[in-house]
């Protein structure tokens, strides 16, 4: 055909490349004739054609290939399949089964820790109630105070922590305040000391403050340890007041006595605490009026329950016990707990100083919150403090506060509604 393309067997068509190439191949083999026939060209070409024409390779099955690789091909058949294996099964695996994220660390929070504050309280060794904790570091001091009608009205008796009332001689009551929680700075009128009164008091390990004393009570100082702060050797420490007459004029003041204690090396006392409880008035009270009988009718006590303060109102003589402030004022008496000490009495060697056995047990009688409880005292020796029992020997606690003490020489001396 004139475009190169020649038509074969039908269907088939051979490309006009080819043919030229077959084409140059006849004519170079027959170059000796110049002309041919035109049947003997068709031929030729014909013959070309056939020659030029690749024959299309046949088809071989898949085991026919396995068969016809060589060894190393195998080789390099097998480890290509497995990286294409291997790394499908490592691609499927990172598809499907993703790896974990590592843990992040989580940082907890601190706890808050609330700092609670120390304290501005603590209780009061000698009274139990609320102070300063660095008032416990004082000493607890002791003053013999006169009760004759001479010294009546008292001052500072009111403000002690604790009070203990005997006979000092001739029915004639005296008292030894303790005082560590407070400093009042009118304190009288102070006179002398009796034996029983240091045993009281040595078990406060407490200096005591005195004008002389009986001469049972001046051995005794020296032969039990007592922490002396005698007038007679310490007058700088008192003064007399002009409004009395001796020997009822002799005062002091916390303030006088601290400094004493403290040049004689007495800056503070160990002593084993009364026990002391919660304060609980009663719904119904049943010992609202106290009489104790202690010798005649100037000095026996009575005490009125005041409900509201849930503390006692003390009388002697048939008259409220008034305390006299240094600017001439007067308050009632009036603590928060009454015991009355059953205890033997007895007279000194001297027959004129009144004796009491101190060591050992005997009936007491504790009143507090408008109720009575009875039991049982006990002082094992002139240090020990006093504890308390009750008949199935639990112990008696008392209610923070004033406390007062008062020895009487008999269960009959002791009376109440």
């Amino acid at each position: 055909m004139i475009d190169g393309f020649r038509k074969r067997q039908p269907g088939k068509f051979v490309h006009p490349a080819a043919h030229h190439v077959a084409s140059h191949a006849v004519v170079s083999d027959h170059s000796k004739a110049a002309i041919q026939s035109p049947q003997t060209v068709s031929h030729n070409d014909q013959a070309a054609e056939s020659a030029s024409v690749t024959p299309k390779p046949k088809k071989r099955s898949f085991k026919e290939w396995l068969r016809a690789r060589t060894k190393k091909q195998w080789i390099i058949f097998s480890v290509a399949t497995g990286v294409v294996l291997i790394g499908g099964g490592v691609g499927a695996f990172a598809l499907f089964h993703h790896s974990k994220p590592a843990p992040v660390a989580v940082t907890k929070p601190k706890p808050i820790v609330v700092v609670k504050p120390k304290p501005t309280t603590a209780a009061s060794n000698l009274t139990g109630l609320q102070v300063d904790p660095a008032i416990n570091q004082r000493p607890v001091t002791a003053i013999m105070i006169e009760n004759s009608e001479d010294a009546r009205p008292q001052s500072g008796l009111g403000q002690a922590g604790v009070v203990f009332e005997a006979v000092a001689e001739g029915g004639i009551t005296r008292f030894v305040a303790l005082f560590q929680d407070t400093a009042p700075a009118y304190i009288g009128p102070v006179r002398s000391v009796r034996p029983y009164y240091l045993q009281f008091l040595l078990g406060f390990d407490a200096p005591v403050a005195h004008v002389g004393g009986s001469p049972e009570g001046i051995a005794d100082i020296g032969a039990w340890g007592a922490k002396d702060l005698d007038q007679f050797y310490n007058s700088g420490y008192y003064h007399r007041i002009s409004s009395r007459y001796a020997p009822h004029n002799v005062y002091t003041s916390m303030a006088e006595l601290n400094d004493l204690e403290n040049k004689k090396g007495f800056a503070t006392s160990k002593f084993t605490s009364l026990a002391r409880k919660v304060e609980a008035p009663a719904k119904t009270p049943n010992a609202t009026g106290i009489d104790f009988t202690i010798s005649s009718a100037d000095f026996n006590v009575h005490y009125d329950y005041d409900a509201p303060t849930n503390s006692y109102k003390r009388s002697e003589g048939g008259v409220p016990h008034m305390e006299l402030n240094q600017d001439g004022s007067k308050i009632q008496i009036q603590p928060k707990v009454v015991v009355a000490l059953v205890l033997n009495q007895g007279i000194e060697a001297d027959d004129l100083h009144t004796s009491y056995d101190m060591i050992g047990s005997g009936p007491v009688y504790i009143f507090q919150d408008g109720i009575v409880a009875s039991g049982s005292w006990h002082k094992a020796s002139n240090n020990a403090n006093l504890t308390f029992t009750d008949a199935n020997g639990s112990a008696l606690k008392l209610n923070p506060g004033q406390t007062w003490f008062t020895a009487v020489n008999s269960t009959g001396h002791v009376a109440y509604k």
